[in-house]
Protein backbone atom coordinates (compact mmCIF):
# COMPACT_ATOMS: atom_id res chain seq x y z
CA UNK A 1 0.00 0.00 0.00
CA UNK A 2 1.57 3.47 -0.57
CA UNK A 3 1.61 5.98 1.39
CA UNK A 4 1.17 9.56 -0.05
CA UNK A 5 3.50 12.17 1.77
CA UNK A 6 2.83 14.57 4.42
CA UNK A 7 2.42 17.29 2.31
CA UNK A 8 -0.09 15.52 0.12
CA UNK A 9 -2.92 16.20 2.17
CA UNK A 10 -2.11 20.48 4.02
CA UNK A 11 -4.53 22.24 3.14
CA UNK A 12 -3.33 24.95 0.72
CA UNK A 13 -3.57 28.78 1.41
CA UNK A 14 -4.70 29.25 -2.39
CA UNK A 15 -8.10 28.47 -3.02
CA UNK A 16 -8.20 28.04 -6.85
CA UNK A 17 -6.21 24.60 -5.86
CA UNK A 18 -8.56 23.19 -4.15
CA UNK A 19 -11.55 24.40 -6.00
CA UNK A 20 -11.65 21.19 -8.14
CA UNK A 21 -11.17 18.89 -5.50
CA UNK A 22 -14.45 17.55 -3.56
CA UNK A 23 -13.88 18.62 0.09
CA UNK A 24 -15.22 14.78 1.03
CA UNK A 25 -12.48 13.43 -1.28
CA UNK A 26 -10.22 16.37 0.80
CA UNK A 27 -10.97 14.60 4.49
CA UNK A 28 -11.38 10.93 2.90
CA UNK A 29 -6.97 11.51 1.95
CA UNK A 30 -7.06 12.97 5.69
CA UNK A 31 -8.22 9.85 7.12
CA UNK A 32 -6.38 8.05 4.96
CA UNK A 33 -3.52 9.57 6.25
CA UNK A 34 -4.10 9.27 9.88
CA UNK A 35 -4.70 5.44 8.78
CA UNK A 36 -1.14 5.73 7.29
CA UNK A 37 0.16 7.21 10.08
CA UNK A 38 -1.20 4.48 12.74
CA UNK A 39 0.04 1.61 10.76
CA UNK A 40 3.49 2.81 11.01
CA UNK A 41 3.40 3.61 14.59
CA UNK A 42 2.22 0.18 15.53
CA UNK A 43 4.61 -1.66 13.97
CA UNK A 44 7.37 -0.09 14.77
CA UNK A 45 6.74 -0.83 18.43
CA UNK A 46 6.92 -4.61 17.46
CA UNK A 47 9.88 -6.44 18.78
CA UNK A 48 9.62 -4.04 22.16
CA UNK A 49 7.32 -3.75 24.81
CA UNK A 50 7.60 -0.15 26.05
CA UNK A 51 5.93 1.40 29.13
CA UNK A 52 6.52 4.24 31.06
CA UNK A 53 10.35 4.82 30.50
CA UNK A 54 11.26 0.65 30.32
CA UNK A 55 11.58 -1.05 27.04
CA UNK A 56 11.95 -4.83 26.69
CA UNK A 57 12.08 -7.17 23.75
CA UNK A 58 8.78 -8.99 22.57
CA UNK A 59 7.59 -11.08 20.43
CA UNK A 60 3.84 -11.59 19.15
CA UNK A 61 2.24 -14.84 18.38
CA UNK A 62 -0.81 -15.64 16.77
CA UNK A 63 -3.85 -18.01 18.47
CA UNK A 64 -7.16 -18.86 17.79
CA UNK A 65 -7.77 -16.99 20.72
CA UNK A 66 -6.18 -13.43 19.23
CA UNK A 67 -2.91 -12.71 19.86
CA UNK A 68 -0.46 -13.49 22.36
CA UNK A 69 1.90 -11.18 23.83
CA UNK A 70 5.39 -12.20 25.15
CA UNK A 71 7.25 -9.96 26.85
CA UNK A 72 11.15 -10.61 28.21
CA UNK A 73 11.41 -8.83 31.62
CA UNK A 74 14.60 -11.12 32.37
CA UNK A 75 15.68 -13.95 34.17
CA UNK A 76 12.63 -16.03 34.94
CA UNK A 77 10.55 -13.15 34.48
CA UNK A 78 7.69 -13.03 32.03
CA UNK A 79 5.01 -10.73 30.35
CA UNK A 80 2.49 -12.34 29.09
CA UNK A 81 -0.51 -10.31 27.06
CA UNK A 82 -3.25 -12.34 25.87
CA UNK A 83 -7.07 -11.64 25.22
CA UNK A 84 -7.11 -8.35 27.33
CA UNK A 85 -5.43 -9.86 30.42
CA UNK A 86 -1.99 -9.55 31.77
CA UNK A 87 0.05 -12.19 32.85
CA UNK A 88 3.03 -12.20 35.07
CA UNK A 89 5.48 -15.10 35.46
CA UNK A 90 7.95 -15.09 38.60
CA UNK A 91 7.63 -11.43 38.81
CA UNK A 92 11.36 -10.04 40.55
CA UNK A 93 11.98 -6.67 41.48
CA UNK A 94 15.68 -6.48 40.61
CA UNK A 95 14.92 -6.80 36.97
CA UNK A 96 12.42 -3.60 36.32
CA UNK A 97 9.90 -1.20 38.21
CA UNK A 98 6.74 -2.92 38.56
CA UNK A 99 5.44 0.14 40.19
CA UNK A 100 5.03 1.50 36.43
CA UNK A 101 4.20 -2.00 34.53
CA UNK A 102 0.38 -3.08 34.52
CA UNK A 103 -1.26 -4.53 37.13
CA UNK A 104 -1.71 -8.23 36.75
CA UNK A 105 -5.05 -10.37 35.93
CA UNK A 106 -2.62 -13.33 36.90
CA UNK A 107 0.70 -14.23 38.35
CA UNK A 108 1.90 -17.69 38.26
CA UNK A 109 4.93 -18.68 40.67
CA UNK A 110 6.92 -21.57 39.86
CA UNK A 111 9.18 -21.86 43.54
CA UNK A 112 9.92 -20.22 46.50
CA UNK A 113 13.36 -19.12 46.18
CA UNK A 114 13.51 -15.09 46.20
CA UNK A 115 14.05 -14.47 42.11
CA UNK A 116 11.13 -16.38 41.25
CA UNK A 117 8.76 -15.59 44.41
CA UNK A 118 9.39 -11.68 45.23
CA UNK A 119 6.74 -10.26 47.60
CA UNK A 120 8.06 -6.72 46.69
CA UNK A 121 7.19 -7.44 42.95
CA UNK A 122 4.08 -9.06 43.58
CA UNK A 123 2.50 -6.42 45.58
CA UNK A 124 3.08 -3.80 43.15
CA UNK A 125 1.25 -4.90 40.47
CA UNK A 126 -1.04 -7.58 42.03
CA UNK A 127 -5.07 -6.44 43.03
CA UNK A 128 -8.09 -7.28 45.17
CA UNK A 129 -8.95 -8.74 41.84
CA UNK A 130 -5.45 -10.42 40.46
CA UNK A 131 -5.56 -14.68 40.25
CA UNK A 132 -2.30 -16.65 41.99
CA UNK A 133 -1.56 -20.01 40.73
CA UNK A 134 1.81 -21.07 43.01
CA UNK A 135 3.71 -24.30 43.87
CA UNK A 136 2.52 -25.69 47.29
CA UNK A 137 5.76 -24.13 48.76
CA UNK A 138 5.09 -20.61 48.05
CA UNK A 139 1.74 -20.97 50.37
CA UNK A 140 3.38 -19.85 53.46
CA UNK A 141 4.24 -16.72 51.79
CA UNK A 142 1.59 -16.34 49.19
CA UNK A 143 -1.80 -17.04 51.36
CA UNK A 144 -4.63 -16.02 48.66
CA UNK A 145 -2.64 -18.46 45.64
CA UNK A 146 -4.63 -21.44 44.09
CA UNK A 147 -2.14 -24.14 45.10
CA UNK A 148 -1.23 -26.67 42.07
CA UNK A 149 1.09 -29.75 42.88
CA UNK A 150 3.03 -32.04 39.72
CA UNK A 151 0.22 -33.31 37.68
CA UNK A 152 -2.67 -30.64 39.15
CA UNK A 153 -4.76 -29.06 36.15
CA UNK A 154 -6.97 -25.69 36.96
CA UNK A 155 -8.47 -23.34 34.44
CA UNK A 156 -8.14 -19.50 35.57
CA UNK A 157 -10.07 -17.24 33.76
CA UNK A 158 -10.74 -19.57 30.69
CA UNK A 159 -7.00 -20.53 30.69
CA UNK A 160 -6.18 -23.65 31.03
CA UNK A 161 -2.83 -24.61 33.75
CA UNK A 162 -1.25 -27.83 33.86
CA UNK A 163 1.93 -28.23 36.85
CA UNK A 164 4.52 -30.54 35.46
CA UNK A 165 7.60 -31.60 37.36
CA UNK A 166 10.53 -29.21 38.13
CA UNK A 167 13.80 -30.13 39.78
CA UNK A 168 17.16 -31.23 39.89
CA UNK A 169 18.81 -34.70 39.42
CA UNK A 170 22.66 -33.95 39.29
CA UNK A 171 23.29 -29.96 40.63
CA UNK A 172 23.48 -30.61 44.16
CA UNK A 173 24.68 -28.17 47.42
CA UNK A 174 27.87 -29.31 48.78
CA UNK A 175 25.37 -31.24 51.57
CA UNK A 176 24.20 -33.21 49.13
CA UNK A 177 21.19 -31.92 48.38
CA UNK A 178 19.66 -30.67 45.22
CA UNK A 179 18.84 -27.09 44.63
CA UNK A 180 15.77 -27.85 43.65
CA UNK A 181 14.23 -30.93 45.39
CA UNK A 182 11.75 -33.32 43.72
CA UNK A 183 7.89 -31.96 43.98
CA UNK A 184 8.73 -28.46 45.36
CA UNK A 185 8.78 -26.50 42.60
CA UNK A 186 6.71 -26.47 39.26
CA UNK A 187 6.45 -26.07 35.71
CA UNK A 188 3.70 -24.73 33.95
CA UNK A 189 1.85 -25.50 30.47
CA UNK A 190 -0.04 -23.02 29.87
CA UNK A 191 -3.15 -22.86 26.71
CA UNK A 192 -3.63 -19.98 25.18
CA UNK A 193 -6.57 -20.91 22.32
CA UNK A 194 -4.47 -23.41 19.87
CA UNK A 195 -1.12 -22.93 21.53
CA UNK A 196 0.23 -24.17 24.38
CA UNK A 197 3.81 -22.83 26.32
CA UNK A 198 5.61 -24.64 28.36
CA UNK A 199 7.29 -22.48 31.10
CA UNK A 200 10.09 -24.74 32.94
CA UNK A 201 10.99 -22.90 35.78
CA UNK A 202 14.36 -24.38 37.26
CA UNK A 203 14.87 -27.76 36.47
CA UNK A 204 16.71 -30.02 34.72
CA UNK A 205 16.51 -32.16 31.79
CA UNK A 206 14.07 -34.84 33.58
CA UNK A 207 12.71 -37.54 32.41
CA UNK A 208 8.90 -36.16 33.03
CA UNK A 209 9.97 -33.76 30.46
CA UNK A 210 9.26 -37.18 27.74
CA UNK A 211 5.54 -36.70 28.55
CA UNK A 212 5.31 -33.15 27.31
CA UNK A 213 3.50 -32.92 24.03
CA UNK A 214 2.62 -30.27 21.51
CA UNK A 215 4.47 -27.69 23.10
CA UNK A 216 4.59 -24.56 20.67
CA UNK A 217 6.92 -22.11 22.73
CA UNK A 218 8.81 -23.20 25.51
CA UNK A 219 11.35 -21.60 27.88
CA UNK A 220 14.07 -23.41 29.22
CA UNK A 221 16.95 -22.89 32.43
CA UNK A 222 20.60 -22.99 31.79
CA UNK A 223 21.73 -20.89 34.50
CA UNK A 224 24.62 -22.69 36.33
CA UNK A 225 25.22 -24.53 38.25
CA UNK A 226 21.64 -24.30 39.37
CA UNK A 227 19.78 -25.49 36.37
CA UNK A 228 21.21 -26.91 32.86
CA UNK A 229 23.80 -26.92 31.22
CA UNK A 230 23.11 -26.39 27.44
CA UNK A 231 23.57 -29.97 26.16
CA UNK A 232 21.24 -30.59 28.98
CA UNK A 233 19.03 -27.96 27.68
CA UNK A 234 19.45 -29.91 24.21
CA UNK A 235 18.60 -33.07 25.57
CA UNK A 236 15.44 -32.01 27.16
CA UNK A 237 14.40 -29.96 23.85
CA UNK A 238 14.82 -32.61 21.71
CA UNK A 239 12.62 -35.09 23.97
CA UNK A 240 9.45 -32.83 23.48
CA UNK A 241 10.78 -31.37 20.47
CA UNK A 242 9.32 -27.32 20.99
CA UNK A 243 8.40 -25.30 17.56
CA UNK A 244 10.01 -22.27 19.48
CA UNK A 245 12.54 -23.13 21.90
CA UNK A 246 13.64 -20.02 24.41
CA UNK A 247 16.56 -20.47 26.66
CA UNK A 248 15.95 -18.31 29.60
CA UNK A 249 17.07 -17.74 33.25
CA UNK A 250 21.02 -18.45 31.79
CA UNK A 251 23.27 -16.06 33.59
CA UNK A 252 26.53 -16.15 32.66
CA UNK A 253 25.62 -19.36 30.34
CA UNK A 254 26.24 -18.96 26.52
CA UNK A 255 23.03 -18.80 24.95
CA UNK A 256 24.38 -19.31 21.54
CA UNK A 257 25.99 -22.78 22.76
CA UNK A 258 22.48 -24.22 22.67
CA UNK A 259 21.71 -22.68 18.84
CA UNK A 260 24.86 -24.69 18.09
CA UNK A 261 24.12 -28.03 19.63
CA UNK A 262 19.99 -27.90 17.94
CA UNK A 263 21.37 -26.44 14.65
CA UNK A 264 20.58 -30.00 12.82
CA UNK A 265 17.36 -29.63 14.53
CA UNK A 266 15.18 -28.38 12.14
CA UNK A 267 11.77 -28.82 13.69
CA UNK A 268 13.48 -26.46 16.73
CA UNK A 269 13.97 -22.66 16.53
CA UNK A 270 16.03 -21.57 18.86
CA UNK A 271 15.40 -17.41 19.81
CA UNK A 272 17.81 -15.80 21.91
CA UNK A 273 16.38 -13.12 24.25
CA UNK A 274 17.75 -10.93 26.90
CA UNK A 275 16.67 -13.52 29.48
CA UNK A 276 20.33 -13.44 31.88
Amino acid sequence: MSVLPCGGVEESSEPEQNAAVPVSFQKEVQIMMIKALMFSALFAGVGSFAYADQTFEKDVFKTSGGELGVSFIGHGSLLIAYGGRTIYIDPYSKLADYSKLPKADLILLTHAHRDHLDPEAISLIKTADTAMVIAAICSSAIEDGVVLKNGDITTVDGLKIEAVPAYNVVHKRDDGQPYHPKDEGNGYIVSFGDKRMYIGGDTENIAEMNNLKDIDYAFLPMNLPYTMTPEMAADAARSFKPSILYPYHYGDTDPGKLTALLANDKDIEVRIRQMQ
